[in-house]
């Protein structure tokens, strides 16, 4: 792997074993639990051929799918947190069986943890889905026999809606924070995730260029470095044109700075301050904090466009899913909603 493509990788995954809990995935993704070694993954490193397997493995990975720098991450610690497991066992992960992965697993469901109380089925059954790609690479190039993982079921999952915010809510939510250089910035944060449903990661990473406010389109690189045009939307348009002609050079304070929403110490903002921003105004709105997600402006953005008669196939666009299936989540929570509804106003609800 290039080293610069390398070190982002190292990054990453040191970000991704810090950062907090709500901030892992939604959508019906997998997402990471927090990193917490079982007992025999604390006392052996990772081996030597190990290790250049997982390297290996990383940088067919990003060649190749072109995947995100945190799925690559993810990858890496799944694999590694494995290896050190097998080598508490003896074994390695060229060596090990069918029965080395069901043990780990188990292991797992019992054990570890941000709680020590074991891995939730999600956190599982994405470290299946990462150990299926690792062996299955090995096997067509001709580096090991048989996968281990082939007739491996993978944990059932329950079936976990987003959160989305009503309309009143999300009115609240855009006019809580003040009117002073950082909360006309998280207005305009707001405001833009709301109107064009970005993902965390895009909205903090979006640079300057990416913004055409005269068109009023937004040009986003999502996962896996795919390209898509969003509309801004008049009001998101408005917020920005004002952050960025008004309080950005302010926070910057002469400085330069390729980012398009910057904290006052001139630096980039990350996905924790954006949870950290949310969480604050939504309390200031008074929205409880069990509705409160990172993407809870995204669900709510796609939620509200299929309330209001959107089409699915132009919804996936705008989301940038990949899949049909995954923006298809949003019907249900459309369909929740108009139960609740019912049950509350309907004479016989």
């Amino acid at each position: 792997m290039p080293r610069s493509a390398e070190s982002k990788v190292s990054r990453a995954a040191v970000g991704a074993a810090r950062r907090d809990a709500p901030a892992a995935g939604s959508e019906g993704k997998i997402a990471h639990d927090a990193v917490a070694p079982t007992e025999d993954e604390e006392h052996f490193d990772v081996p030597a051929l190990d290790a250049a397997a997982i390297a290996a493995f990383t940088e067919r990975a990003w060649s190749e799918l072109g995947l995100a720098d945190n799925t690559l991450a993810s990858y890496r610690l799944d694999l590694e947190g494995f290896s050190r497991w097998l080598a508490g066992h003896g074994s390695s992960l060229r060596g090990c069986s069918r029965e080395s992965v069901q043990r780990y697993l188990a292991e797992r469901s019992t054990s570890g943890g941000a709680t020590g109380t074991g891995y939730k089925a999600r956190s599982n059954a994405r470290l299946l889905s990462t150990l299926r790609h690792f062996y299955r690479l090995l096997v067509r190039e001709g580096q090991l026999d048989a996968d281990p993982t082939l007739l491996l079921d993978a944990p059932k999952l329950p079936r976990s809606l987003p959160k989305a915010l009503s309309e009143s809510e999300i009115e609240g939510l855009l006019r809580a924070p003040p009117d002073t250089l950082l909360g006309q910035r998280d207005r305009a944060m707001l405001e833009l995730m709301y109107a064009t449903g970005l993902r965390v990661s895009e909205l903090v990473g979006i640079t300057a260029a990416q913004v055409n406010l005269r068109q009023g389109v937004l040009r986003v690189v999502g996962k896996g470095g795919k390209e898509r045009l969003v509309p801004l939307g008049d009001e998101a348009a408005h917020w920005l044109t004002h952050y960025v002609g008004a309080a950005r050079p302010l926070l910057l304070k002469g400085a330069r700075s390729d980012a398009l929403f910057v904290s006052n110490r001139r630096a980039a903002m990350t996905r924790q301050m954006f949870w950290i921003l949310v969480k604050k105004h939504a309390q200031a709105a008074g929205i409880a904090a069990t509705r409160i997600s990172p993407h809870v402006l995204r669900h709510s953005f796609a939620t509200h466009l299929l309330n209001h008669g959107a089409d699915l196939r132009a919804l996936q666009l705008m989301l940038g899913h990949s899949s049909l299936s995954t923006t298809q989540i949003y019907t249900l929570v459309a369909k929740e909603g108009l139960k609740r509804l019912h049950a509350k106003h309907h004479p016989r609800g």
